[in-house]
């Protein structure tokens, strides 16, 4: 798109904000690690959970975009000697391309700057002797290190020894690095130079205000249009080094000043505007289209919360709840839950409950039923079952075998 843009509707920003997330690539009939490549390249995150309701959430966002896809190709990606992704606090808990290790360089420092503010409650006291026995051992969880330290139970139920504490900190400071996690999901650390490939901590480290300009450069890319608080959100920068940014890449032409419907924004250069999406999937409550409650509201008038930690009696919409995209529009939401115990362990899709958006189109429960038979075949369930709550339950089941 061209520098004379000046004013967009919302239905224009919306597809272009789907095409930069990758919601237009051409699917492969089975996905590759190309596909999968092509995909971060389009998200530049996978923001990492521990919830496991349906999915884990950093394995959904790539499913959105390519479909079916055998999950241990991601394990490949970040893993192994031809690493392409690695576990590090880029919007959260995420993984990222490696090349960002040396541009979250400034973002370490910043951490080990506030070591005695931040993390004045930690023992430091073990950080040279679990560095060392890292060093000997290698990749290594808390546990396998833990001797029995007191453990403090707090912060959502979190259990976590004084091992795990230093290691996180060491984590973060880039003294460890996640090499991958085991089958339980915790975190396995181990140094550096075995996690990063050779050529990734080669690169020269940038300074502050390059590092912010490459954040906001990708952040900008991800979004195709976005506000400034959109791309600041994106890596959770500052605002005074997310401005800054901004103002530079705005000088060099490769931001481009906007307006959605009379609200500032900014469009990258070589951000598309396809004329139709013909989009149809399910997104995670973390997925990077949705992630910013803020812009999900302005670019698709969709209200949404995850009510994890909300108490059951208050929840409106349920407890993992997953928005459907269709065309490019939100159109519905639904409350899902993967019991992978039922029908003698070959598995059901509950939908708990099912709810269309007000200008919802009629063939929405259609649509959404063959998405969820997809979604259920790529979990390995069996079946899916509707459960009788939400204005689209009795709909959606009536499109599905079981209903």
């Amino acid at each position: 798109m061209s520098s004379s843009v000046q004013s967009l509707g919302r239905a224009q920003a919306r597809r272009i904000a789907l095409a930069a997330q990758g919601f237009t690539d051409p699917p492969h009939a089975v996905p590759t690690m190309r596909t999968l490549t092509r995909a971060v390249q389009r998200t530049g995150v996978l923001q990492v959970d521990s919830v496991n309701v349906v999915q884990r959430a950093h394995l959904v966002p790539l499913y959105s975009r390519m479909g079916g896809y055998d999950v241990d190709l991601l394990r490949r990606a970040s893993s192994g000697r031809r690493r392409r992704l690695v576990e590090y606090w880029a919007h959260v808990q995420a993984l990222m391309p490696v090349e960002l290790w040396p541009v979250m360089q400034h973002r370490m420092e910043h951490y080990r700057s506030r070591r005695h503010k931040w993390f004045s409650s930690l023992d430091l006291s073990l950080e040279s002797s679990l560095l060392a026995e890292v060093r000997e051992r290698g990749a290594c969880t808390a546990r396998d290190l833990d001797d029995g330290l007191p453990r403090a139970k707090e912060h959502w139920g979190w259990n976590w020894s004084e091992t795990r504490k230093v290691l996180d900190y060491l984590y973060m400071v880039g003294e460890l690095a996640i090499a991958g996690r085991n089958s339980q999901f915790e975190v396995r650390y181990d140094l550096p130079e075995r996690v990063l490939p050779p050529e990734v901590l080669a690169l020269p480290t940038p300074g502050p205000d390059d590092a912010a300009r490459e954040l906001v450069r990708r952040a900008a890319r991800s979004h195709g249009v976005a506000t400034p608080r959109c791309l600041r959100d994106y890596y959770r920068m500052s605002a005074a080094a997310t401005r800054r940014a901004v103002a530079e890449l705005t000088e060099e032409g490769e931001l481009v000043p906007v307006t959605v419907e009379g609200r500032p924004a900014y469009l990258h250069r070589d951000a598309r505007l396809p004329r139709r999406v013909a989009a149809r999937a399910l997104l995670s409550p973390f997925d990077p289209l949705v992630w910013e409650r803020e812009r999900t509201e302005w670019l698709f008038g969709f209200r949404y919360r995850i009510e994890i930690y909300v108490p059951e009696a208050q929840r409106v919409h349920g407890y993992y709840v997953l928005p459907f995209l269709s065309g490019d529009r939100l159109t519905a939401r639904v409350d899902l839950k993967a019991d992978r115990r039922a029908l003698g362990g070959a598995g059901r899709l509950l939908v708990r409950a099912a709810y269309a958006e007000a200008d919802a189109p009629p063939e929405v429960a259609a649509e959404l039923a063959v998405e969820l038979a997809r979604f259920a075949g790529w979990l390995g369930l069996a079946e899916v079952r509707v459960e009788p709550r939400g204005d689209l339950a009795a709909p959606l089941a009536a499109e599905l075998p079981s209903g």
